[in-house]
């Protein structure tokens, strides 16, 4: 069932590019923002546990993995069957301790495997399957776990706060100065280094940020909804009032 319903899934698509005007106008670069919203759009119905969301979104996006392959094979570079071929035979090749007779102990283990096969399939560095793309923060985060699966990393997480001090210290030397580029680049240093601190906690960064936004959202939504029931808008507000609200909010959200 599940592979006709794929196959029909692929059939619509192809059909939808010949008769479609505005499908059939569609490139790789015209829907790559699409398909970077729709990855988000499935972290949100994961951090909602909505998972009725969240069988409609991976639909989306498993259309948008069609849509790409579709346009491909249009273009003679590559097609669905390749894309799936290709994946399955990276399972197997990174799987060793799976599909072959490599023995591992513990999770390090795999990771340190996982990092030395990468680098055997052509890369030259361990940093290069960070994605340029990624938002700033997660990079950072990608960027400390791959160098500490290959060793390069604090002993304790003491050590990283006392690097996160250090960088504040540092932030505030800089500020003394009044020198904006030396400001940025301190700035810089004191969120990569909260970065590694809370992967010593573990905890991704992008998701305790996303999950502050959303707060800080609903929060301040909350003032808005009070001060309409006075007659007010927020541009007929001031901090005092709208202070007394927000601490309001606190106590709710």
């Amino acid at each position: 069932m599940s592979s006709d319903k794929f196959s029909e899934l692929l059939q619509i698509m192809k059909r939808l590019r010949k008769e479609c005007p505005w499908d059939r106008e569609q490139t790789h670069e015209s829907i790559k923002s699409a398909t970077l919203e729709e990855s988000y759009e499935v972290l949100d119905s994961i951090d909602n546990k909505d998972y009725s969301e969240l069988k409609s979104e991976l639909g989306d996006l498993l259309l948008h993995i069609v849509f790409h392959s579709v346009i491909a094979e249009e273009n003679n570079e590559f097609n669905i069957d390749q894309v799936i071929e290709t994946i399955i035979n990276k399972l197997i090749r990174r799987h060793p301790h799976i599909f072959g007779d490599v023995k591992v102990t513990s999770t390090a283990d795999i990771t340190r495997n996982w990092e030395s096969i990468k680098l055997s399939e052509g890369r030259t560095s361990v940093l290069d399957g960070v994605p340029k793309n990624f938002p700033e923060l997660h990079k950072a985060f990608r960027i400390q776990e791959k160098v500490s699966k290959v060793g390069f990393d604090w002993k304790n997480k003491n050590q990283v706060w006392e690097k996160v001090l250090e960088e504040i210290a540092e932030l505030k030397d800089a500020e003394k100065q009044n020198n904006a580029e030396e400001i940025e680049n301190e700035l810089g240093d004191l969120f990569f280094s909260l970065v590694n601190y809370s992967r010593f906690l573990n905890i991704n960064p992008e998701n305790a940020l996303r999950r502050t936004n959303q707060k800080f959202i609903k929060r301040f939504q909350y003032i808005e909804a009070e001060l309409k029931k006075i007659g007010k808008s927020v541009t007929d507000s001031n901090l005092e009032e709208m202070d007394k609200y927000w601490n309001e909010s606190k106590k709710i959200i």
